[in-house]
């Protein structure tokens, strides 16, 4: 008999806030002489040719489309989201309808085939819905994506699934309910676990949960990660913590290696098993007594971006080449109108010559990231 997430898990006590549930890039583009117009002219709209000097290939797309999130979550938005207009700026405009249609139209016909929307928190868009619609109306988008903090998920997810979601990933980095609220500022932690039952009602086979790893605060929850991904699809992603443009006190505290945590679970029996060509960059491991699986993602490991797969797009039209890129390169005024196409896939595949072969974070250099809801993470 089938069983719900909650019911599955063991409540093991109780809080005031509920049960606790057991479970860098140049601006400069490339000479004309090096992008020909006709660079693109004799491939079919499915035939990856993304490709930099180091020879990875980028078949995946992440796009944010908002910066707000209504989680003030202590490793990134700490004093929640403040809009530009609180302080006399105007209100930010993110990417319209229109404008997203034509960056998928380009980037689908330079073999994107897999996009995955951020925030902030995507899903506060009020016209998320149309968004998913669009988008997966494109047919060389194969794998459409969206990471949520899960504040709706059980009231919408149905409604997403037939626009055209099909992968999900929802950030909880506690399965305490009181560690939950005291990181994230919302007691939602059984909502969110109920949201996530009903996507598998929906027809997910499988959800990701992320969980930036955290020391003295979540790391020691692993026994509750393992319980819950034991006899649930559930893929949990432990990821290291990232020192951004504002949180190097933070990071000084809490930061623990991921790596370590994946030598943990290999010497209790969990493997490395292969992922595809579009998959994120997490390691995947998994046990033969657990129908779940764990990944790691560990930014600071070494020959972590080899496999780099995957480009960026601000909510206002910047594309970035790197998570922690110095800087990027606004797209916007070529996703006007259809008629730009082409110069918009000549400037996307000029500025792949200056992806590098790494981030810095080692060097204790971010880049341009001051926070990861500028950029979806």
């Amino acid at each position: 008999m089938k069983h719900t997430l909650i019911e599955r898990a063991k409540v093991v006590g109780k809080t005031k806030f509920g049960s606790q549930i057991n479970l860098r890039p140049n601006k400069s583009i490339l000479p004309a002489a090096l992008t020909p117009a006709n660079a693109f002219a004799n491939k079919a709209d499915n035939q990856l040719i993304l490709t930099d000097k180091f020879g990875r290939n980028f078949p995946y797309l992440r796009l944010s489309i908002t910066d707000i999130c209504n989680f003030s979550c202590d490793y990134c938005l700490p004093n929640g989201y403040l809009a530009p207009n609180h302080n006399g700026m105007a209100k930010p405009k993110f990417l319209s309808l229109n404008e997203i249609d034509n960056l998928v139209t380009a980037f689908a016909q330079l073999g994107t085939h897999k996009i995955r929307l951020t925030g902030g928190e995507p899903t506060l868009r009020r016209d998320f819905t149309d968004i998913v619609k669009t988008i997966s109306s494109h047919q060389a988008i194969t794998k459409l994506a969206f990471t949520t903090n899960g504040y709706k998920l059980k009231q919408n997810i149905h409604k997403w699934r037939a626009a055209g979601i099909n992968a999900i990933n929802v950030s909880i980095d506690s399965l305490n309910a009181e560690r939950f609220y005291k990181l994230t500022g919302h007691d939602r932690l059984n909502d969110i676990l109920a949201g996530i039952d009903t996507a598998f009602d929906a027809g997910f086979e499988q959800v990701k949960v992320n969980a930036v790893l955290l020391k003295d605060v979540n790391d020691i929850e692993l026994d509750l990660f393992l319980a819950w991904v034991k006899n649930t699809p559930i893929n949990v992603r432990f990821i290291e913590l990232m020192q951004t443009g504002d949180n190097q006190n933070y990071f000084d505290k809490f930061h623990v290696s991921a790596a370590d945590l994946r030598d943990k679970l290999l010497n209790q029996g969990w493997q490395i098993k292969p992922t595809s060509a579009d998959a994120g960059p997490a390691q995947l491991l998994v046990h033969a007594d657990y129908v779940g699986s764990i990944g790691i993602i560990a930014p600071y490991s070494k020959d972590f971006c080899t496999n780099c797969n995957r480009l960026r797009i601000t909510s206002k039209g910047d594309l970035r080449l790197c998570l922690f890129g110095e800087q990027g390169l606004s797209i916007r005024h070529l996703l006007q109108h259809a008629d730009q196409l082409d110069e918009l896939k000549q400037l996307i595949l000029g500025q792949l010559a200056f992806k590098k072969s790494s981030h810095f974070l080692a060097m204790g250099d971010t880049g341009a990231t001051a926070n990861l809801s500028t950029i979806g993470g």
